[in-house]
């Protein structure tokens, strides 16, 4: 392919650049989509204007990064990413260079990048494709390879093997042996980059097409080592035993868990949802610290028969304070972190047919996300929330065996099915299930001669036991009374 077709936005804005003197391509990773037949949606431009020209022939121009020649155009209501032609030198901290040289050649500017599928321009007069580097031809390969020698890129910009398989997950391409073999020796550069900069690739990684694709290739290149070892201590951790719900160790079935979340929004044709994948990726790493080992005596006569059995008790308390602190190390912000670690110590419910309409309010209880801000159990949270941890149930049920479950026949798939329908079904009551949504407050009991502090407190939550068990109950004189009841008993 020799051109490309510039967008209509894009064509205007060269006339400004031409009309000043100028030239312009388009760069990076919207010329690389356009080439994979997708729609480019981010527009970086590469130009020989310098960043005080581009500001002096647009209007609106926010100088983004005007130390290395970048400048957002707010231009036909895009926000559109100029940088001045450079060759960049002296990188010294594993990840900005300490010096930057502008070019007037867009080969040269080119040259600095980090893939070969990076590294291709189109002109913004006529789509002209230029690609000294054939990253066309490693495109239509799938092929990601350095522009120059993996360990020079590499140990210029220690983000750039972190990104390298971050791409492989999102394109589905393979990394170019030389390319994928300079990674692990170059980790002490990578190690340097910011928190924040990992972050926002693993999380990119992680709503990807093929998010295991990667996670694989950052366990085998030592980069999950390096921000998040904690999964590492999965690797080898054995589930499987005579119970045969499991075939695979505790990684690996994390893994195939978040394949199985990727699985059901393939299934309905929906986008990825983030919370829900790194749910799936979580929800078990707390077995690691919490595994058990216990023999079982098969025949009680032969004493030297037995069978192993591995335990996990507590693994999903255990795994929502670790995902937590991981989360936060990461710094996602806080209230991000909070959900998906209420998701990962939710995620082993076990519901029966027995189970009474007060058994299923207290579910909804334990189950509402501690920043849900409407406490009806109607509310898009709490609603969001259960479709969160319904679904998180699936994808943990995939992940042992990594095949798709049947989810309208077969005895758990059914199970789950009632279980959603009575929820659906005390929903539509409208019943309290907060203390929030009682119908007497703390302001109510004082009026009652109730004294103000931990009693208060301790009154509403045995309010809100009454009403869970007994929805009629939430009325205000009925709760006024039964509170002084209470608060009668506990006088000394």
């Amino acid at each position: 392919m020799n051109r490309i077709r510039i967008p209509h936005e894009l064509q205007k804005m060269n006339r400004i650049f031409r009309d000043n003197g100028f030239e312009a391509y388009l760069v990076g990773g919207a010329v690389r989509d356009v080439l994979l037949g997708k729609k480019a949606s981010d527009w970086d431009i590469a130009t020989d204007a310098k960043p005080e020209d581009v500001m002096r022939i647009f209007h609106k121009v926010i100088p983004t990064g005007i130390d290395h020649g970048t400048v957002t155009v707010h231009f036909m209501k895009q926000e559109i990413e100029v940088t001045t032609y450079r060759i960049d030198a002296d990188y010294t901290d594993g990840r900005h260079p300490g010096s930057v040289k502008y070019t007037s050649d867009i080969r040269e500017d080119l040259s600095r990048r980090d893939f070969t599928m990076n590294a291709i321009a189109a002109s913004l007069e006529d789509g002209a494709i230029v690609d000294p580097f054939q990253g066309e031809k490693d495109i239509k390969h799938k092929i990601i390879r350095t522009v120059g020698k993996a360990e020079e890129r590499f140990a210029e910009d220690g983000l750039r093997p972190v990104r390298a398989v971050r791409f492989a997950a999102s394109t589905g391409f393979s990394i170019e042996e030389k390319t994928l073999a300079a990674i692990p020796p170059t980790l002490g550069i990578t190690a340097k980059i910011s928190i924040e900069r990992f972050r926002d690739e693993f999380l990119k990684l992680v709503a990807s097409p093929e998010p295991v694709k990667g996670l694989h290739l950052m366990e085998e290149t030592g980069i999950l080592k390096l921000f998040l070892p904690e999964f590492l201590a999965c690797r080898g951790v054995v589930q499987a035993d005579e119970r045969g719900i499991h075939q695979f160790d505790v990684l690996d079935h994390l893994y195939n868990a978040l394949e199985g979340a990727v699985w059901l929004e393939k299934q309905r044709g929906s986008k990825p949802n983030l919370f829900l994948r790194l749910a799936a990726l979580f929800h078990d790493i707390g077995k690691a610290a919490t595994r058990k080992v216990m023999e079982k005596a098969l025949d009680p006569t032969k004493p030297e028969d037995v069978s192993t059995i591995y335990t996990f008790y507590n693994h999903e308390a255990v795994g929502a304070d670790m995902t937590l602190k991981i989360l936060d190390r990461l710094r996602l912000p806080k209230a991000h972190s909070r959900y998906v670690a209420h998701l990962v110590r939710q995620h082993m419910f076990f519901y029966e047919s027995s189970w009474t309409d007060a058994a299923i309010r207290r579910f909804l209880v334990r189950i509402t996300p501690p920043d849900a801000k409407d406490s009806s159990p109607s509310s898009p949270e709490i609603d969001q929330a259960i479709k969160d941890i319904f679904d998180l149930r699936i994808a943990d049920v995939y992940g042992m065996t990594r095949t798709p479950p049947v989810l309208a026949k077969g005895l758990w798939s059914e199970n789950l099915i009632e279980f959603r329908e009575r929820i659906d079904k005390i929903i539509a009551e409208k019943n309290a299930i907060t203390i929030k949504s009682l119908a007497v407050n703390g302001k109510d009991l004082m009026a009652k001669g109730i004294p103000a502090g931990k009693e208060i407190g301790r009154i509403l939550k045995e309010l809100l036991e009454a009403v869970l068990e007994d929805p009629a109950l939430n009325e205000k004189e009925k709760l006024l009374e039964i509170a002084e009841r209470i608060a009668g008993h506990s006088q000394p």
